[in-house]
């Protein structure tokens, strides 16, 4: 079977892809983007392939590796093309999408084609930055920006950023839009400020310096795309025998598409390729976004995985395909937390990105572990859900009963029977699991001596966990112990048949 190339996507008549033309292979390189991963491939390069498919962005992009070897020599066999296989629901329905994207040009190695990569600051139709490299790659570290490569991302970026400077002698209007995806919170705002101090720090001249600030936009980003990357073994034969070809990088993601970028009508212009999705989102201010992926998706996740587990459903998926817990899932996103989020959500906002995050828990083609998910489960609630139940609570004046249940499944999940190697580990239906937080200890020294209702109290009101005294909501603990006792005595499906009862007498009352 051929390999994916550029010859043969010319010369295919019939494919089970969408292929490029020849005509995008001769658009000029317009971005310049560090990192290789397959978070970039399924979301940004393919945002720009696609735009280019409809004649609007009109651009490439040069990517830069920092790593040697790898998915490089992948990259060079291929002519840079890759498929990205595109799996899941959308508005209930299943979509099933083959794409060969053509938007990268070329991949240069930071370690030995550092001179090319600064080669490219001298472009007049480069326009824009991409980066992902992970949350790490952020961070301040002391660097010297004459080295061959720098060794930090920062660093490399204000290298590059001070080539362009001197390639057109401080003109303004050849700054750059800076689009950072690493997943922490004012990604661009934390850039910006290392780029400055390692430019103070470099002793790099303050007209530099004052082009660095005013002529450039770094902006925040939000990403949001489940991009497993390749394909098991066995999906990945079945794609090839489907495509015809085999393509060392081939590239699964969802369907739902979510990049929010903070800028103004300046970046909106440059980043044109926002036209052409309608998840790609340009404008002042994106918190809107974060709160929503913040609550509604990873707060459903931490609330959902020591339940569901305890409920026997081992992936996402599986809960979703159980009556009782997507039930569940359901009620406690919508009228619990959406209700709780603490920014100002027009409803129908809300509850349609809610139902696309529902659609996506029931996506077939992605295994989303509870167990991988549960990975620091003190830490996550404190964060993605606190201030949701706090806000609720005030707002509403009443207990968030499945955020309850929630709670008390978390406190049972916690409960380490046995430790080994550092590691507690928990009982669920005769079988151990490794409960991975760092408060597994404090937990197990609590069960081995408090009874469940005293267990609770203590638990909502040590302020170091949660940031409050969370036994300072009225009623609040009173439903947690209750549904405590509940799953102690009759296990996960009986609660969560149980809650969901009670909210249905709570409707039927209301009518």
């Amino acid at each position: 079977m051929p390999q994916l190339s550029k010859s043969l996507v010319l010369s295919a008549p019939t494919t089970a892809a969408v292929l490029p033309t020849a005509a995008q292979f001769e658009l000029p390189e317009k971005v310049l983007q560090f990192g290789t991963g397959v978070l970039l491939r399924g979301l940004p390069d393919y945002l720009i392939d696609k735009a280019n498919r409809q004649g609007i962005f009109n651009g490439r992009i040069v990517v830069v590796k920092s790593t040697g070897g790898g998915d490089l020599d992948a990259f060079t066999q291929q002519d840079n093309l890759y498929t990205l296989a595109i799996r899941g629901i959308a508005d209930e329905q299943i979509v099933e999408e083959n794409v060969v994207c053509s938007a990268i040009s070329r991949v240069l190695s930071a370690k030995t084609q550092w001179a090319e990569v600064l080669a490219c600051a001298a472009n007049p139709e480069l326009t824009v930055v991409i980066s992902n490299t992970t949350e790490v790659g952020i961070e301040l570290v002391a660097d010297d920006v004459s080295q061959s490569p720098p060794v930090s991302f920062p660093g490399k970026l204000l290298a590059f950023l001070h080539a362009r400077y001197q390639a057109f002698q401080g003109d303004k209007a050849k700054g750059l839009v800076i689009v950072p995806t690493e997943l922490i919170v004012d990604n661009g705002t934390k850039l910006e400020g290392i780029l400055l101090e390692q430019a103070h720090r470099n002793n790099l001249d303050a007209e530099f310096i004052d082009w660095l600030e005013t002529a450039n936009s770094i902006c925040n980003s939000l990403v949001d795309r489940i991009v497993p990357g390749r394909p098991d073994t066995t999906m990945q034969t079945t794609l090839s025998e489907q495509l015809g070809y085999e393509d060392e990088l081939l590239t699964m993601s969802e369907v739902y598409t979510l990049w929010a970028i903070q800028g103004n009508e300046h970046v909106k212009s440059v980043l044109s390729f926002e036209q052409v999705d309608a998840g790609v989102i340009v404008q002042p201010n994106i918190t809107l976004f974060r709160e929503l992926k913040l609550r509604l998706l990873n707060g459903t996740h931490t609330l959902s995985c020591g339940l569901a587990f305890l409920a026997g459903a081992n992936t996402v998926r599986e809960a979703m395909e159980n009556q009782l817990l997507a039930g569940f899932v359901h009620n406690l996103m919508l009228a619990d937390l959406l209700p709780g989020i603490p920014y100002a959500v027009d409803e129908k906002t809300g509850q349609r990105f809610g139902m696309q995050v529902l659609d996506r828990f029931r996506n077939p083609y992605i295994e989303h572990r509870w167990l991988s998910i549960s990975l620091n489960y003190s830490a996550k609630l404190q964060m993605r859900v606190v201030p949701a139940l706090l806000h609720y609570a005030k707002k509403l004046e009443a207990v968030p009963h499945y955020v309850a249940l929630g709670f008390a499944a978390y406190l049972l999940f916690m409960r380490g029977k046995r430790q080994e190697d550092g590691v507690w580990y928990g009982e669920n239906n005769g079988t151990e699991y490794p409960i991975q937080d760092d408060k597994a200890g404090y937990f197990a020294d609590l069960w081995s001596r408090l009874e469940p209702a005293e267990l609770t109290r203590t638990v909502l009101h040590n302020t170091s966990l949660w940031g409050h005294d969370l036994l300072a909501i009225p009623g609040f603990a009173d439903s947690v112990s209750n549904y405590l006792k509940h799953l102690l005595a009759h296990g996960a499906q009986a609660t969560v048949a149980k809650a969901l009862n009670k909210t249905v007498a709570r409707q039927e009352v209301a009518e």
